[in-house]
């Protein structure tokens, strides 16, 4: 996953919020354009639209981004910063078997994942599906367990982070899978019967997930505050061209320039693909 773009009212606050709380670092900021990352890795884009409304309740759009912090330290840094900053935007916690996750919204609404994966070896999958769970998980005792006085001081400021997945709203599960599974060629890694899916690419637990928690029967997405554009980054132009080869043999409109594919998916969320190599 690459990063995500989100349009935003007040860029000054929004700028402070995912860099004073969630400890991202601004890598770059011209006119009403700001980004946001870890290690140089761009992980959240603001861009000013404040002539956009917040979009209705019960529209499709972004759920939340999830950002994957590399080491249980970081993470807990982040979540003490989250704390120290912005107690009442913290939404819950869960144990979800092959990561830790603490949730939180930013002033605008989006929502926020900050996340760990276990090991890979730990992961457990049948028939092709893995098992994720959501068990209770104490934000306090985690902070107590793994926050070091270094990360707490700001030591773990440069560590990598990134997009570990997107999690969309959508109108309904069916019309995701056709298009996220058949026409782009994620692969289903799990799904809660009817109410969301999850897929990835390569044998991750998931790169994305549609859900209809807040959304069920929404239509396409009007103008509006929230989800810009998806990023996703393709490991080589090989993939880049199977995936415009996909988009045109379904009939999706995009628009290809040989380095970058652009098209949006059936509730009007704008995805943007790039080749890594």
């Amino acid at each position: 996953m690459g990063a995500v773009t989100l349009l935003v009212g007040d860029l000054d606050g929004m700028t402070r919020f995912y860099r004073d709380v969630l400890t991202l670092q601004v890598l770059d900021a011209e006119g009403d354009t700001v980004k946001l990352g870890r290690a140089n890795r761009p992980i959240v884009v603001l861009r000013a639209e404040p002539s956009l409304r917040h979009a209705p309740a019960g529209s499709a759009g972004l759920f939340h981004t999830a950002i994957l912090f590399e080491s249980q330290t970081a993470l807990a840094a982040a979540l003490y910063s989250l704390a120290r900053h912005a107690p009442q935007t913290f939404t819950g916690s869960a144990d979800h078997l092959v990561s830790q996750a603490f949730y939180a919204t930013d002033p605008e609404g989006n929502g926020i994942e900050l996340y760990w994966d276990r090991d890979r070896s730990a992961w457990s999958w049948t028939h092709g599906r893995v098992e994720m769970a959501t068990l209770f998980l104490d934000p306090n005792a985690f902070i107590r367990e793994h926050l070091t006085d270094a990360a707490a001081a700001g030591a773990t400021a440069d560590d990598a982070a990134s997009v570990g997945h997107v999690h969309l709203s959508v109108g309904d599960v069916g019309t995701a899978r056709s298009f996220y599974v058949d026409t782009l060629g994620f692969d289903v890694t799990a799904e809660l019967s009817g109410s969301a899916l999850f897929v990835s690419a390569g044998g991750y637990h998931h790169h994305m997930a549609m859900n209809v928690w807040n959304s069920r029967g929404a239509g396409p997405r009007m103008p509006a505050l929230g989800l810009g554009r998806v990023d996703l980054a393709l490991p080589d132009r090989d993939g880049l061209g199977e995936l415009s080869e996909r988009l045109r043999h379904h009939g999706v409109q995009a628009a290809d320039d040989g380095r970058t594919v652009t098209f949006t998916d059936p509730w009007r969320n704008t995805l943007h693909a790039t080749a890594v190599a």
